[in-house]
């Protein structure tokens, strides 16, 4: 198993491995697709929590920004009890970064092939709402930044690992 810069064990690789596999044993000729970063962005898919959540983690972390923060990631703290709700928060990049967490194993079928009621109960809000964006011309119209130059605020570089 291959490992990233950080010792990270890298997962996948299926799909290439075993197209080679058939490619030797058949000589049929083979395609297999890797869902990379644009089909994991793609925001025409995304849910109305999903826009919702990414606007506010824009302005917030562009807030701190300008308050002078440096080395904080803006999180998405969910709120206690069965109705869905959030707020953010922050948390020092040297406390999360490079860090791996998980999700619960009882959010994972016994057999592994499929999530739980537990799971799906999480997951809900999270997808839920359409929230597609303005189309022009049959291709989806977003909004353009300014662009606009603003004074450097921060003069000594800060490191996250400091």
């Amino acid at each position: 198993m291959h490992k990233d810069a950080f010792g990270h064990q890298q997962l996948g690789g299926v799909a290439p491995a075993l197209a080679s596999m058939i490619k030797q044993s058949t000589g049929y000729k083979y395609h297999w697709a890797l869902a990379d970063y644009l089909q994991r962005s793609a925001r025409h898919l995304a849910s109305k929590t999903d826009v919702q959540q990414a606007y506010a983690v824009g302005r917030q972390a562009v807030h701190l920004a300008l308050q002078g923060k440096t080395s904080v990631m803006v999180t998405i703290n969910r709120n206690k009890g069965s109705d869905y709700g959030w707020s953010l928060g922050e948390a020092c990049l040297k406390k999360v970064a490079n860090k791996e967490k998980k999700i619960p194993r009882s959010f994972i079928t016994r057999d592994g092939f499929g999530i739980t009621k537990r799971a799906r109960d999480y997951l809900n809000p999270l997808i839920a709402g359409e929230d597609h964006p303005p189309y022009k011309n049959g291709l989806p119209h977003y909004v353009s930044l300014k662009k606009v130059m603003v004074e450097k605020k921060i003069r000594r570089y800060s490191s996250a690992f400091e």
